[in-house]
């Protein structure tokens, strides 16, 4: 899976993301200008000790992100869509991506698009969801359809056992 976050803004976001990325072995992909530099405090902390094992590429704009990925299949997050992210089959090599936090992805982008961006349903005049919950919610939905591949699926208590 591959997360893409389009000119992120905050840096605490970010981090969260980047370590959501660790734990699901999801490639991070920022489309510059970003909205802090990557070594501020903020992102570090919030990403704790797992970002030296993200895999995150950073590109000078969209076009250097098409041109490095070509064919990619990106499911745009908006609140503009139609389609609801549950609507939709995600490929286990699927590009999710997510705009900044004060405005989205713009729609000269997501006219491109159409077909593939989709929406969390929220209740009311709320609008939006915090960036890196929107991520959450959408990869592991994604994960979920692609059966959580590689992934742990089971714990274990250390000192009780469940019962049955």
């Amino acid at each position: 899976m591959n997360i893409v976050l389009y000119e992120p803004e905050m840096p605490a976001n970010t981090g969260n993301i980047g370590r959501t990325c660790v734990a699901t072995n999801t490639r991070l992909h920022l489309i510059e200008p970003l909205g802090f530099k990557l070594s501020e405090k903020h992102l570090v902390r919030a990403g704790l000790d797992y970002w030296d094992k993200l895999d995150v590429t950073v590109y000078s704009d969209f076009a250097d992100f098409l041109k490095r990925n070509p064919g990619a299949k990106l499911y745009m997050a908006t609140t503009k869509a139609p389609a609801v992210y549950t609507d939709v089959k995600y490929e286990p090599d699927c590009y999710l991506m997510f705009g900044p936090e004060s405005r989205g992805i713009p729609e000269e982008i997501l006219v491109e698009y159409q077909e593939t961006c989709v929406r969390i349903p929220m209740w009311g005049d709320i609008r939006s969801l915090n960036l890196s919950n929107s991520v959450a919610v959408l990869l592991y939905e994604a994960l979920r359809q692609n059966g959580f591949e590689k992934m742990t699926m089971e714990g274990h208590l250390h000192r009780l056992e469940w019962k049955e």
